[in-house]
């Protein structure tokens, strides 16, 4: 059985709200009685991209256990690179990164475009994508992770900013059965769905959570509600089951 943490949306910035939520949900992960098999971010790491918020980030996201990372919207890539990889060198390019973890492969792309709030997979990423999903063993459970969603999720202010297009990242998925579910953040909400026949689960949000449309007027995002986290079990019999939850202090 492996468990993955998923948390999103952690937004971290110079104001000790953001650093306190990610904290608070990280020593809760730490505590666990069962320790999960790996943490997986998926974005929104920085809420401005500056290298301190990503320095603060490394420190926040400093564990025993694996720590899994791609960006998202609001992130910067060279500022990522510089204060979370920590490479000098930096660079503008797509940041896409393969993890091997308790007999499964983590693929987690970038879909990011620089100065732009919507999401793209572009040439060098799908590419990218391509040659690791075709490298994989069958039988070896895949699963692929990038910030925006691919779907619509009846959410007008985030649908318009979701991955566009979807469909050839559903084209390849569907050449490579070895892929068990696509995790995504962006939502600031916990929410599934499905993707190219596949489950699609989606992070809670740790800075805030989205205010959905029929819950009334007000603010886009609830900053009362508490940080959450999502837990992702597959099992022997190659189920995904998916618990959602806050993490209070």
């Amino acid at each position: 059985m492996l468990v993955i943490a998923h948390l999103s949306d952690t937004h971290l910035d110079s104001h000790p709200r953001s650093a306190e939520r990610t904290a608070r949900v990280m020593d809760h992960l730490h505590a666990l009685p069962r320790p999960v098999d790996a943490i997986l971010i998926s974005g929104d790491i920085a809420d401005h991209g500056e290298v301190a918020e990503y320095r603060t980030a490394a420190k926040l996201f400093a564990s025993p256990l694996p720590v899994m990372l791609c960006p998202g919207n609001h992130d910067v890539r060279a500022a990522y690179r510089k204060g979370l990889l920590g490479d000098e060198g930096g660079g503008n390019g797509p940041i896409n990164t393969r993890y091997d973890v308790a007999g499964a492969v983590f693929l987690l792309a970038d879909s990011s475009i620089p100065g732009e709030d919507d999401g793209h997979l572009d040439a060098e990423t799908m590419d990218w994508l391509a040659d690791h999903l075709g490298s994989v063993p069958a039988g070896t459970p895949v699963f692929v992770s990038f910030h925006h969603p691919p779907v619509e999720l009846h959410h007008p202010a985030i649908d318009s900013i979701r991955l566009f297009p979807a469909e050839p990242l559903a084209d390849l998925l569907a050449a490579h059965p070895q892929v068990v579910a696509v995790l995504t953040g962006h939502f600031h909400t916990a929410a599934a769905s499905t993707f190219a026949g596949r489950p699609l689960r989606i992070a809670p949000g740790v800075v805030s959570t989205l205010r959905l449309p029929w819950e009334g007027d007000g603010p886009l995002v609830d900053l009362r509600q508490p940080p959450g986290v999502a837990f992702h079990v597959y099992d022997d019999a190659g189920l995904l089951t998916t618990h959602y939850r806050v993490v209070v202090r």
